[in-house]
């Protein structure tokens, strides 16, 4: 399992230069990659940032975790993804999802038919970012294109994908998919299964499985707990994720998050990894400078 570092929680009100030196720091530690999200209702443009990055730190993948596709047709995110790597060259991962029913509401938007959107998204995004054109008629999304750029290699693409539909999709017609918010109960009982199924189904190779999960080392515990629970409050209230609590039988992000001594975290990676992980992006959440530290110190022994 390779293990890089999820940036998000730096996104909000960080400087792009902040962020550029926190992904310089993971690459110089030797971690595999570097993750962004980007919330669809403000924020920064994780495709744009993860350029300027890019331009400036050599060598480590770079990802978004996620991108939401309902504000942008996947002719508009193809454009974004082909000039980012036009920049920082092949080491772009791009990770999608369909986001949240109340978090496209206050884009006016409506969570309409968000499976046959993500089918229909990806049979459009795929063959430009891959074949440089398209020509699919659905009945959501279509598009008849040849891109400027010529693509020179394959350009993964994951998606966040929790539900049975949505890692059926996953599966036939991307690389794998990103997590948050999942415990190894439930990827090695529900995720594993069924969007391997879907690959092996559809001719593929055995699919990426990305994972992000609060990690802190400290003597706390249950004080950092207790802090996830309540500023992470919102993702118990969002109804997919609520589902994988459920199915991992806890109550909230507070429970799931990986907070302990070097040797409880250290075994709660290890249980991510035995349980299906291929990639492991810890988002480091630490409150003192002991913590970020230790946290920090620990995930650079288990790159060994």
């Amino acid at each position: 399992m390779q293990i890089g570092i999820n940036g998000t929680g730096l996104v909000q009100g960080a400087s792009i230069e902040a962020i550029t030196q926190h992904a310089q720091i993971a690459n110089d530690d030797g971690f595999a990659s570097y993750w962004l999200a980007e919330h669809p209702t403000g924020g920064l443009d994780a495709l744009m940032v993860l350029m300027v990055v890019g331009l400036s730190v050599p060598r480590i993948e770079l990802g978004t975790a996620i991108v939401p596709t309902f504000p942008r047709h996947p002719m508009v995110m193809a454009g974004q993804t082909h000039t980012a790597l036009n920049a920082i060259g092949p080491r772009l991962t791009l990770g999608i999802g369909l986001s949240h029913a109340p978090m496209l509401a206050q884009l006016g938007m409506p969570f309409d038919k968000p499976i046959r959107h993500l089918r229909e998204y990806l049979s459009i995004l795929v063959p430009l970012l891959n074949a440089g054109r398209v020509d699919f008629k659905g009945k959501m999304l279509s598009c008849e294109a040849v891109t400027f750029f010529k693509p020179t290699a394959v350009t993964p693409v994951v998606v966040a994908a929790l539900g049975p539909q949505a890692l059926k999709v996953a599966g036939t017609l991307a690389d794998g998919t990103t997590l948050a918010w999942v415990g190894p109960k439930t990827v090695k009982e529900h995720i594993k299964p069924r969007l391997s199924e879907a690959a092996a189904a559809a001719g593929k190779p055995a699919p990426r499985i990305i994972a992000t999960l609060p990690v802190c080392v400290t003597n706390d515990e249950a004080g950092i707990r207790a802090r996830i629970g309540r500023n992470l409050a919102m993702y118990g209230e969002l109804p997919s994720y609520k589902a994988m609590f459920e199915r991992e039988g806890v109550e909230g992000p507070g429970q799931l998050a990986i907070v302990g001594n070097e040797d409880q975290v250290s075994t709660a990676i290890d249980g991510m990894r035995e349980a299906g992980v291929t990639d492991f992006a810890a988002s480091e959440f630490t409150t003192n400078d002991d913590e970020r530290h230790r946290t920090r110190a620990l995930l650079k022994q288990l790159l060994v």
